[in-house]
């Protein structure tokens, strides 16, 4: 599973890689405020997502990882979260996969720990569309959810992203064999994920096209490039 991916790409980038999905009188409306570049975005770190919210898109910032189901969270003080979605016919994630959750999570590479036969242990390989890291999205859910994700801070309410995961393609199985992060690279995929009823949108919770991604680093915990 992907606990942790990067995103360095300027908040110009990100909007306007958005614009080929904008129809007539739409636009995206940033509240980010002013974003570094994001080198290792790892569970619960805030990181940017892009969603829709009456009738306008909006890129804000949300914290990785959804609500835990309950019978994972028995007998704990905090819920950590969930950050990666497999199972969305299970009654926990069916209540959001409804437009209002879904989102598009914008990422420039991400990583898998290597379960080649040799590799060293928990060593990351860092996966991207090319080696100019071009900006691309994770097909995400989120929702406000109020909860004790550490014990330091006590109970919040926050914006909460997760993003789905398939089986591997061609790049990924050999590194990590049982699941990739659904990947959306093209303007009409990302206003589907967006738009259209649950069982279309869901159609795209498929593995990337073989050949699409290279490994672009390996063993470092950030991908700053």
């Amino acid at each position: 599973m992907c606990n942790l991916y990067s995103q360095t790409k300027s908040q110009d980038a990100m909007r306007h890689v958005f614009d080929g999905m904008l129809e007539d009188g739409e636009k995206l409306v940033d509240e980010t405020g002013n974003l570094p570049a994001m080198t290792g975005i790892w569970p619960d770190y805030s990181a940017p997502i892009i969603r829709g919210d009456a009738g306008k898109w909006r890129l804000t910032m949300a914290r990785w990882g959804m609500p835990t189901p309950a019978k994972f969270l028995e007998g704990k003080r905090t819920d950590k979260g969930v950050t990666n979605i497999r199972n969305v016919a299970s009654p926990h994630w069916r209540r959001w996969l409804g437009v209002e959750h879904r989102c598009l999570v914008p990422f420039t590479s991400f990583s898998e720990l290597d379960q080649r036969r040799g590799a060293p242990r928990n060593s990351p390989v860092w996966f991207a569309l090319g080696q100019d890291r071009p900006l691309v999205f994770f097909a995400g859910l989120r929702t406000e959810w109020t909860s004790v994700r550490k014990l330091k801070e006590g109970e919040v309410t926050a914006e909460l992203f997760g993003f789905l995961t398939c089986p591997p393609n061609a790049e990924v199985a050999p590194v990590h064999p049982k699941a990739m992060p659904v990947i959306l690279t093209k303007p009409q995929e990302w206003r589907t994920w967006l738009t259209a009823p649950t069982s279309e949108a869901l159609k795209l919770q498929r593995p990337l096209s073989d050949g699409m991604l290279q490994i672009v680093a390996e063993g470092v915990r950030e991908d700053g490039a």
